[in-house]
């Protein structure tokens, strides 16, 4: 069975996008998808790169985009009042959720708060807590081992091995070392998981 690495922050606006695209993918071609929390925040300041200082033209056609990727796709999506957020504790919650085989349903729960209902509160405890509450765990707990140095330091590596893989930001795919970034790569990884790639394999 193929496996599809997805790396991924709560922060993109794209990936909200390819997180629900790329399951119905994955499902049709019987793919495993591994996700791989990556914090951005971390990447674009070692890169000194500032989201919100890009050119006004080009964040408010941004913003007409999604508009048109949402509605292209029937997703209930919405660009939340607050934008953008600190998304590290989100990030390491799907570690900890991962231990408790939670994973998936956080980050639906994630992705539905903050990119369908406003909830900017997902950047800290209370709004992880109540999410984490509704899945039947502790909110204490989970508050108590995101900010463990054991889950920092996980997310740490979880990025870092990602940069070292050639992953520069979110949302990406690698399947078989081949690198698929943005959410407007699923012809590519259909084909990919269909056994005829565009390219042949890179060589070593």
């Amino acid at each position: 069975m193929t496996t599809i690495h997805f790396y991924w922050d709560i922060g993109s606006t794209n990936t909200y996008f390819a997180y629900h695209l790329v399951q119905p993918i994955a499902a049709k071609h019987q793919a495993d998808i591994v996700f791989h929390p990556f914090n951005l925040g971390y990447v674009f300041r070692s890169q000194d790169y500032k989201l919100m200082e890009e050119p006004r033209a080009k964040l408010s056609n941004r913003r007409r985009d999604l508009q048109r990727w949402a509605a292209h796709h029937n997703l209930p999506f919405r660009m939340p009042d607050q934008f953008p957020i600190k998304t590290a504790m989100a990030l390491r919650g799907s570690l900890v959720m991962r231990q408790w085989d939670l994973e998936q349903p956080y980050l639906d729960a994630l992705f539905k708060a903050y990119w369908e209902a406003n909830d900017a509160s997902i950047a800290g405890p209370e709004g992880l807590g109540r999410i984490v509450a509704s899945l039947g765990r502790d909110a204490e707990e989970f508050v108590s081992l995101c900010d463990s140095d054991e889950f920092k330091d996980a997310l740490a590596k979880s990025t870092n091995d990602g940069l070292e893989s050639g992953i520069f930001g979110a949302p990406t795919f690698m399947i078989d070392g081949e690198i698929y970034w943005g959410k407007d790569r699923f012809e590519f990884i259909d084909d990919h998981l269909a056994g005829r790639p565009a390219l042949p394999p890179r060589q070593a």
